[in-house]
């Protein structure tokens, strides 16, 4: 018989291909699933297109192509005034995850512990205890999930070694303010650990709020590390670019670790990427205005339903709670939802262990406006909004 990691054997089938495989089942609206359904610029993909024809098509550097690796370090300068070298401050990687996992994997080690603030995307504790890390979590409550500092002091001891920092958060749109930073940064100088900070969404940021990167704040330099992802940024998730930025002691050993997951990632997507980052950031920016709206769109008709919509400030995502409508379970009503109202959302309690909220949705917006309108009004029908 075969005895498997149980880290991953026990594991089940993730919600998200629950959910995707109901919405076709049922010809459903799929707004479960964090995946934008327009593809980024065409001079992108025709920049990439010329590099995959006229080559390079062998190994890249595994670091990244030169070209990328600079366009990385130029958008931090642009941004937030860091000042990266291409040589020494970054690793490209094949997407963001594998960014995630490199990092966990170089920074944490055997009975090391890693903290997670929850609700906390999917895959950073698979990572983390594959590689032998404990596991423990700060919770976030509703309905304004503030980051307590007292409540990481108390989680963070000799042990930890990697705080996971996700700012905007998915699955709840937080984005934490310059306060609440300042409060991680202060625990973070007082520990044994670093911080890998998952910015994926970094200019997915609204209401004209500042994205502010953890590691921009005094004493952080040393103690932080960026991930970042095309696939966000260009609505070309399928590509999987995505790179690890940070101080050259701690990027070293990432790369190390980055050697023998992937090696390296297409060369031609590599610089279809510099591309865009060197010539295409307006559309990043209008990106950011166009998802706004669709926030708005379901933050002023979702209520009218019966849903509790709570405050969003980045992502593709909005939460709502479903007590006025229901007392079952998020993931009870997710899978009723999706057979009798033809929309799948994703139950946020999925995001959580132990005891968490389990009356609350994610609503993923980052869809043509059209096709929101379309699951607002089977919504409607559904409950009848509007019968008189």
């Amino acid at each position: 018989m075969p005895f498997p990691n149980p880290i991953f054997n026990d594991l089940p089938t993730t919600i998200f291909t629950v959910m995707s495989a109901q919405a076709i089942e049922h010809g459903a609206v799929n707004l479960g699933q964090g995946f934008p359904d327009e593809d980024g610029p065409p001079s992108i993909r025709e920049a990439a297109a010329e590099a995959l024809i006229g080559g390079p098509n062998q190994y890249a550097p595994m670091r990244g192509m030169p070209q990328l690796r600079q366009a990385i370090c130029n958008h931090a300068r642009r941004f937030y005034d860091i000042p990266f070298h291409a040589d020494e401050n970054v690793v490209v990687t094949s997407g963001g995850t594998e960014a995630l996992t490199a990092s966990i994997m170089a920074l944490a080690g055997q009975g090391s512990e890693v903290v997670l603030i929850e609700p906390a995307y999917d895959s950073y504790r698979p990572i983390a205890e594959a590689v032998g890390a404990r596991v423990k979590t700060v919770k976030l409550m509703p309905p304004d999930w503030r980051l307590q500092e007292d409540a990481l002091a108390q989680a963070v001891t000799p042990d930890t070694r990697v705080l996971m920092l996700n700012t905007p958060l998915n699955p709840i749109g937080r984005a934490f303010s310059r306060e609440e930073l300042e409060g991680v940064a202060r625990v973070l100088a007082h520990s044994n650990a670093v911080a890998v900070c998952d910015e994926v969404y970094e200019h997915l940021i609204f209401d004209e709020r500042q994205h502010i990167p953890l590691i921009t704040l005094p004493g952080m330099a040393e103690r932080v590390v960026r991930v970042g992802s095309a696939g966000k940024m260009f609505s070309l998730t399928g590509w999987k670019i995505g790179w690890v930025t940070g101080s050259k002691v701690l990027i070293d050993v990432i790369a190390k670790a980055h050697q023998f997951i992937t090696f390296t990632s297409s060369p031609a997507l590599q610089l279809g990427v510099a591309y865009a980052l060197e010539h295409e950031m307006d559309f990043t920016l209008g990106l950011t205005k166009a998802l706004q709206a669709n926030r708005d769109l379901l933050a002023e008709r979702l209520p009218r339903i019966g849903f509790d919509v709570l405050p969003c400030e980045g992502s593709y995502f909005l939460t709502a709670g479903i007590r006025g409508l229901t007392n079952e379970s998020d993931r009870a009503y997710c899978e009723r939802l999706v057979r009798e109202a033809g929309v799948a959302l994703i139950p946020l309690s999925v995001f959580f262990s132990g005891e968490e909220p389990d009356h609350l949705v994610r609503f993923a917006f980052c869809k043509k406006r059209d096709l929101l309108e379309q699951a607002l009004a089977r919504l409607e029908r559904h409950f009848r909004v509007g019968d008189g």
